[in-house]
């Protein structure tokens, strides 16, 4: 049998069918992340310069874009020269090489620009474990991927009545100023289980990074007040027609323990299948048993592991 030729560029923004088949293999492979045309550009649009960011694809002599990559150096972390590449291919399109044109590229962009260290996420399948194992990455922690069945699912219902000094309103209401949802945003992070130790503490690059995510769904995120202090909140993306994911649940360290949590993702679960979303997902480290619990408590089932590899690309930082 003879494998289709595969050639690695760049995704050309300009080119609504390039796009479009990068959402496609995306959804094919990882059917559990919400991607959309304009997340994909809004990706490329809002990169920090200094993260040398790079969105490749894999494409067969006719033409056809069978894998996808996001590729570049995590800018924000405080231990430098850290980086990543994210792969993908169609799983209807395996074993044409398209994945090792992929990450070849890829780490010879991350080399250039003083990586020593790349992580990828490897969805944990015998073939997948295998292939990065091969190209000399070595396992570490895990993530879990969850599925909610939001047409079927027995939600909790919200208090009759909040205690008092506690309200809930969408991150909307924020939209004059959102600086109270980029300090929340920042401290739960911060607290997050990673490999690569993320730092957020530039509000502008919030905003343009985060805040204008066009798959940030600022009416289904949900933001928990304490006496007018911003103290937990659900963030939701959504693909604008069924799938609905919670990007990050969180709660700022001096209201932990009092289930404002629970009571954010409550309230942004019940307000997305109102308005007809029917699948939620959402992810987390593997360690993060508190968030794991909450999930549970939910209904949420497993639907997916990956496992961070990390390889030493042999590169400077600086």
């Amino acid at each position: 049998m003879t494998l289709p030729t595969v050639h690695v560029r760049d995704l050309r923004p300009d080119d609504p069918a390039d796009t479009e088949a990068v959402v496609r293999v995306r959804r094919a492979a990882l059917p559990f992340i919400v991607t959309t045309v304009d997340g994909v550009a809004f990706a490329l649009d809002s990169a920090h310069p200094d993260a040398r960011f790079r969105l490749l694809v894999a494409e067969t002599a006719d033409g056809r874009v069978v894998g996808t990559a996001h590729v570049g150096l995590a800018h924000d972390s405080p231990r430098p020269g850290q980086s990543y590449v994210n792969a993908c291919v169609d799983p209807a399109a395996r074993a044409c090489g398209a994945g090792t044109a992929l990450l070849r590229a890829a780490e010879e962009h991350l080399a250039e620009h003083g990586a020593v260290d790349a992580y990828a996420w490897v969805l944990a399948e015998p073939a997948n474990r295998s292939f990065a194992e091969r190209h000399g990455y070595r396992p570490s922690r895990s993530s879990k991927f969850l599925r909610l069945n939001l047409v079927e699912a027995a939600l909790p219902p919200l208090p009759r009545e909040l205690p008092a000094g506690v309200e809930v309103r969408p991150a909307s209401a924020f939209a004059a100023d959102p600086r109270p949802l980029f300090e929340a945003d920042a401290e739960a992070t911060a607290d997050e289980p990673s490999d690569v130790p993320a730092s957020l503490d530039d509000y502008q690059r919030w905003l343009d990074g985060v805040w204008h995510d066009p798959t940030l769904d600022h009416e289904l995120t949900s933001v928990v007040l304490v006496d007018g202090a911003v103290a937990a909140f659900s963030a939701a993306r959504t693909d604008g027609r069924t799938r609905y994911s919670s990007a990050m649940t969180g709660t700022r360290r001096a209201f932990r323990g009092r289930g404002l949590a629970k009571l954010a993702k409550t309230d942004s679960l019940r307000r997305a299948r109102a308005a007809g979303y029917t699948d939620a997902f959402t992810g987390n480290d593997a360690g993060n048993g508190p968030m794991l619990a909450i999930n549970e408590w939910f209904g949420y089932e497993i639907c997916a592991t990956e496992t961070r590899y990390t390889k030493k690309l042999g590169g400077t930082s600086g």
